[in-house]
């Protein structure tokens, strides 16, 4: 949601701290708010005022109308207001339909006046501006300023002068309070427009000898802006209508939803309702409360919301398992319903979402069942079957109901189920798989585009259609057309004419953003459509350099270039006329206006949502200018069957096939929701002979094409006989729709559903899922908007449950009466599946590259040998036991991550001077890089030097498995002539012992349950140092031998694998990662000490050379 109302106190926090005006406005920052934790004696400390001055309380909670409602205190003390708070504070109260505890108050300064000095102003937007309303009699009896008010439109991007509120709206005012209120309202709609304010209204607005006071305040600003306002907004909190509880939960989807670039909502209007939904999809979310309400479910209703987008399997997840804990907390005595639906997808993966919702059904398993919980589940989607199948499983392992169907069933038909107003059926009819719909009826890998029918109902070349219908108003359609389609400038006053086609078979599109799924969507549609070449020329992508990307063209591989700007894009590409935009709710705005500076542009998708209204409407005035037609923002986008199709419009191949959008029909469609676009897909194509064109303009209040603009467009295109219309609650744009065809200007059929007609039946209001989806008045209701077009002549069902049949019952009398000549079937070329989409269907297998068996990152959480991240911190398993998880794949003991931890510290260094720190040293002198200088010590470690630790622990294990007496073995290696490794010291000695070692000792020997080996080599520790004294067992030697008793007797290790582990080599990773960490810090010592290149010392070298040479 985008407009999103501020409480009175966050209003005036602003208004006072950022107004800029030469009116003197009192009061500031004089108000105090009053909870029922309030600490009175602090609050007196802090705002010393209101111990003295008479003062104004009422509650803070969006309440309308408070003073008839007799919700305020005026002129008390401050014990009066304690008295007056005693009756109203943590009281129920009902405003309207909405009943609610009053919790916030706020005080405020008494301010006298009289019933003249009293204004009312308010400022509010909408598409072609602000419009600001002034009536110089304010106050509680203001009564309908609409009617009263003088009115004054700021357009987009124009300034407001104090000259023209003087002469606009000021007339009626006292020339003495003219300048003061004149400065004022400029200042104050500077405000808003700065602070990204939608709705601003003042009443009363008081004045007195040139004083400025702001007595009460309502407001809303746009919460998609906080990215640009966030310096000024600071955390601002957005209270729940009145009527309506905050919830901890709805706070923990927000936090889900604001981290996530998914959509999460969620909104609780009763929580003891047996009926409960969790649906994909922000139109559908809003069809499904429809349906609900329609069927008499309204009071049992307990929330709403949705999610789309793509959300992973953890957040659906964390989603779902948030419903089911609040659906089972109470019991109802008729059971509970829990309704997963959605429309058809366009691009989320129907089963990684139902995967995240599973978990979540069988972590509640228990509490399911206890509460008598039914599921019904319709879903239609990439990978959807697998989806439906994983869900149905699911309900038969834990016996909870699962009723699942897919596409072949109409979107709302599971919430009648659900209710129990139409039977569920025993075997409901499935659609073929996801694959099935790629294999081609005939042999032929392609077929001939000539060989193919063109269109359903394409314009023939012989005279027999239909002409257009004289209007009602008696001018012919074309004429009409030249006065409701174009549109003027708003700055010149011309006219400028936007396309009536806006894609072809010949359309070529920019994409902008690294989209490579959404292009070979678009690339395969194009092949299966018989385009002779890509719709897409290039992509733009400004975080790389100029390059060329990999795509599919059928069954060959082709290049497309990707250019770091949009200019070199455009000159290369002079037969573009679209551009498809993927940039973010950041960059959106800059790159839309840049793509229309380019005169080859005529139309724009805009994919991304939550783009700010006021930049929304600069990007609209412009487009009107320039005669570009914009598709979005927070739009899937548009289709049109075998010519085009916008990004991830239509949903992946199988959708394509399956609502045969390969080629086009008699119906076009015009829809806010992307989700339901493609639901209307599916019921145009088993209803029909199919869509010709379909747009879905976007959820947001002002999307940048209209309804109409699109009904006008189809209105004039021949090959479409018939158009839908999927409005939606919020605007009056539907209401064009009714002057059109009441005035003639539209004569084919018109089949219109506006949803959201649930909203009426709600106590509060709810902001559905869609920004625009909100009615500020009656009018904007879908009621009203439906009984409208109905009245119109439109064709309205009687609920969203019926749309289909409409659909069909028109269709057929375009058949019957010749309007629509259906055309054979010819089945399109096949196109080859991914091999990554076909191994996510199951329908592939193929040995893996490589294999892994310490750690996965491929989900929402990285796993260490079956543990999550999480995990190990929770139980502090410190660095040894992440190397256990990692090295050996165990949960290793604490004292055995312990004597690991242990190990590196004391191989962490050895000085400078050993041969691998030397290296390391030499090479950071050389001006080498970390990764070099590491590497080049490293390099050094082996037998001679670092690498005792594998040979030794060998050594005395293969001496002590044989049962060699510790002098055996000795004799043996010196009859061999061998080393032993591990045994012996350049400095330290028997008299002089390495305390490395002697910690160890002291660890192992006090936490380890046995040391047969590390005994045994002491025991020859013994025999080597009687003879020489340095020839002890040094850390190396000690390590590896003690590792071998902690792998043989921890309990965690077979034998075999013991012995593995050290034939493999792990223990000399110990020393490696140990003494890494020296190798780094005699790298950065040299770094920050600055030594220069070394050269070694010529005197600290033998030159051996011989005394002459022989020629």
């Amino acid at each position: 949601m985008s407009a999103k109302a501020i409480s009175e106190q966050t209003g005036k926090e602003f208004l006072y701290k950022y107004i800029c005006t030469s009116a003197a406005v009192q009061n500031r920052f004089r108000f105090a708010c009053v909870t029922a934790e309030t600490d009175w004696d602090r609050l007196t400390q802090e705002q010393p005022w209101l111990l003295t001055e008479r003062l104004v309380v009422k509650p803070d909670q969006l309440i309308k109308r408070r003073g008839k409602l007799g919700l305020i205190g005026i002129n008390l003390d401050l014990e009066g207001v304690k008295e007056w708070l005693r009756t109203h504070l943590m009281k129920e109260t009902t405003v309207g339909k909405a009943k609610g505890v009053l919790k916030n108050f706020l005080i405020e300064p008494f301010v006298p006046h009289t019933q003249e000095e009293e204004f009312y102003v308010c400022i509010y937007a909408t598409r072609e501006g602000d419009h600001i309303l002034f009536h110089h009699e304010g106050g509680v009896d203001v009564g309908d300023v609409d009617v009263k008010a003088q009115k004054l439109l700021v357009s987009v991007d124009e300034k407001l002068s104090e000259d023209q509120v003087t002469e606009q709206l000021l007339t009626h005012v006292p020339d003495d309070k003219k300048e003061v209120l004149a400065s004022f309202i400029v200042g104050i709609f500077n405000l808003y427009e700065n602070l990204y304010f939608t709705y601003l209204e003042i009443n009363p607005l008081v004045v007195t000898e040139n004083k400025v006071y702001v007595l009460d305040m309502a407001a809303k600003i746009d919460a998609t802006a906080d990215y640009i306002c966030k310096a000024q907004w600071g955390d601002v909190q957005f209270p729940p209508p009145f009527g309506r509880e905050a919830y901890p939960e709805e706070a923990y989807i927000a936090d889900l939803d604001a981290k996530s670039g998914a959509s999460l909502k969620l909104t609780l209007l009763n929580p003891r309702g047996r009926i409960w939904t969790m649906v994909a999809g922000g139109g559908a979310s809003v069809v499904y409360s429809d349906t609900i309400c329609d069927l008499g479910g309204v009071d049992e209703l307990a929330n709403y919301g949705e999610y789309s987008g793509a959300p992973s399997e953890q957040q659906t997840y964390d989603y779902a398992k948030t419903i089911l804990a609040l659906m089972t907390r109470e019991k109802h005595s008729q059971g509970k319903v829990l309704i997963i639906g959605g429309s058809i997808a366009n691009f989320t993966n129907v089963a990684a979402t139902f995967k995240g919702i599973v978990r979540a059904i069988k972590d509640y398993q228990g509490p399911l069942k206890e509460h008598e919980v039914r599921i019904f589940v319709r879903r239609g989607g990439p990978n959807y079957q697998e989806g439906l199948r994983v869900m149905g499983e699911v309900g038969k392992t834990t016996g909870i109901p699962i009723h699942v169907f897919g596409t072949e069933t109409h979107m709302t038909a599971i919430v009648g189920m659900a209710l129990g107003h139409r039977p569920i059926p025993n075997q409901p009819p499935m659609d073929a798989h996801t694959a099935n719909f790629l294999l081609n009826a005939s042999n032929n890998a392609v077929t001939p585009a000539n060989t193919r029918s063109a269109s359903f109902s394409e314009t023939k070349t012989t005279n027999d259609v239909t002409p257009a219908k004289k209007s009602k108003a008696g001018l012919p359609a074309d004429s009409l057309h030249s006065l409701l389609w174009p549109l003027k400038n708003m700055v010149t006053g011309d006219w400028k004419a936007k396309a009536t086609t806006l894609f072809s078979k010949h359309t070529k599109a920019i994409v902008w953003g690294m989209q490579t799924r959404a292009v070979q969507g678009m690339l395969d549609f194009d092949y299966v459509c018989s385009r002779e070449e890509p719709s897409v020329a290039a992509m733009v992508y400004p975080f790389t350099g100029d390059h060329k990307q990999k795509f599919y063209w059928g069954h060959k591989e082709i290049l497309l270039p990707v250019y770091k700007n949009m200019a070199d894009a455009m000159k290369k590409h002079s037969e573009v006329d679209v551009l498809i935009s993927f940039a973010s709710l950041r960059s959106a705005f800059d790159s839309t206006v840049e793509a229309m500076q380019y005169p080859q542009i005529h139309t724009i998708a805009i994919i991304a949502e939550g783009i700010p209204e006021a930049q929304t409407r600069r990007m609209i005035k412009m487009a009107d200018e320039k005669g570009v037609t914009i598709i979005g923002p927070a739009t899937v986008g548009g289709i049109k069957p075998g010519c085009f199709k916008i990004g991830n419009t239509g949903g992946m191949l199988d959708n394509i096939l399956a609502s045969k959008l390969y080629r086009p029909g008699s119906v076009a469609y015009v829809s806010r929701s992307g989700g339901m676009s493609n639901e209307l897909n599916n019921i145009i194509s088993r209803t029909t002979d199919g869509v010709y064109e379909g747009v879905a303009i976007g959820g947001d209040r002002y999307p940048g094409s209209t309804f109409m603009d699109h009904v006008l467009r189809y209105q004039d295109t021949p090959g479409i006989k018939m158009m839908v219309v999927l409005g939606e609650i919020g605007g009056t744009e539907e209401y064009k729709i009714c002057q059109g065809i009441t005035e003639g200007r539209i004569t084919k059929p018109v089949v219109c559903w506006c949803i959201g007609t649930c909203a009426t039946m709600f106590a509060s209001e709810v902001q559905f899922g869609h920004a625009g989806a909100c009615a500020n008045q009656a009018s904007e209701t879908a009621v009203a908007k439906n009984q409208a077009l109905r009245d119109a002549g439109a064709f309205v069902p009687k609920s969203f449950d019926e749309l289909g049949n409409v659909i069909r019952t028109v269709y057929d009398e375009l058949v019957a009466n010749g309007t629509i000549v259906p055309a054979q079937e010819v089945p399109p070329p096949t196109v080859p599946m991914d091999y990554s989409w076909a191994r996510e269907l199951g329908l592939i297998r193929k040995p893996a590259s490589f294999m892994t068996s310490i750690c996965d990152e491929r989900g929402q959480e990285l796993i260490y040998a079956g543990m999550p991240i999480t995990e190990v911190f929770k139980e502090e398993m410190g660095l040894g036991g992440v190397l256990g998880l990692l090295w050996f794949q165990r949960r290793l003991p604490r004292y055995a991550c312990q004597f690991i931890e242990m190990c590196l510290m004391v191989t962490a260094d050895h000085g400078p001077a050993v041969s691998g720190a030397h290296n390391t040293i030499v090479c950071a002198r050389a001006g080498k890089d970390l990764i070099s200088s590491l590497t080049s010590g490293l390099l050094t470690i082996g037998d001679r030097f670092g690498g005792a630790l594998d040979a030794a622990a060998k050594q005395f294990s293969k001496a002590f498995d044989s049962g060699m007496l510790p002098m055996e073995f000795v004799n043996k290696m010196k009859k061999d002539g061998k080393l032993i490794m591990g045994i012996g010291h350049r400095v330290k000695s028997i008299n002089n012992p390495d305390m490395r070692v002697q910690i160890l000792k002291d660890f192992v020997k006090q936490h380890f349950p046995s040391t047969q080996l590390l005994d045994y080599a002491l025991d020859v520790e013994k025999i080597t140092t009687s003879k020489k004294p340095n020839l002890i067992l040094n850390v190396d030697g000690f390590i590896g031998v003690a590792f071998v008793d902690l792998l043989r007797t921890c309990g965690g290790f077979t034998r075999d694998e013991a012995d593995e582990f050290v034939e493999i080599g792990a223990l000399n990773g110990i020393f490696v990662l140990g003494r890494s960490m020296g190798f780094i810090g005699h790298y950065l010592d040299q770094k920050r000490l600055k030594q220069g290149l070394y050269r070694h010392p010529w005197d600290d070298i033998s030159y051996v050379l011989p005394e002459h040479m022989s020629m």
